[in-house]
């Protein structure tokens, strides 16, 4: 396996796919950073040479927040909207939808109002004995 940013990628899967196992890689930044780092993207994992794997990194290095870096980062915005009193911090204190969704109906396992799915309400007849 080859080892990107602290992650194991995939030998069996094509490299921008398998960069998407990244935190903060998905598909389309993938396929932008396998073109500068001037590989195939349709290449298998396992197929690239070590200095190709060496463009990958310093290509994701330098130009890309991922993994830890922007997992703290992303923690540090949300502290910082709890801290100034803003309604999507406050959101994000009480475990709710932030963006305006909907909570009368839906959103039921994030308030943690969850109904199990009721039965025709008949009884199993006794077994015999």
């Amino acid at each position: 396996m080859a080892r990107v940013a602290g992650v194991n990628i995939p030998d069996e899967k094509a490299v921008f796919i398998g960069l998407t196992y990244i935190y903060g890689i998905g598909l389309s930044l993938s396929k932008k950073i396998v073109a500068q780092a001037k590989i195939d993207p349709k290449k298998k994992v396992k197929e690239l040479s070590p200095d190709e794997l060496n463009a990958l990194k310093q290509v994701i290095e330098k130009n890309h927040k991922v993994e830890g870096e922007l997992r703290r980062e992303v923690i540090v915005n949300i502290k910082r909207l709890k801290d100034i009193s803003s309604w999507r911090g406050a959101r994000h204190a009480k475990g709710l939808p932030a963006r305006g969704q909907t909570t009368r109906i839906n959103s039921r396992t994030v308030r943690g109002n969850v109904r199990k799915t009721v039965g025709s309400g008949r009884k199993a007849p006794p077994s015999p004995k």
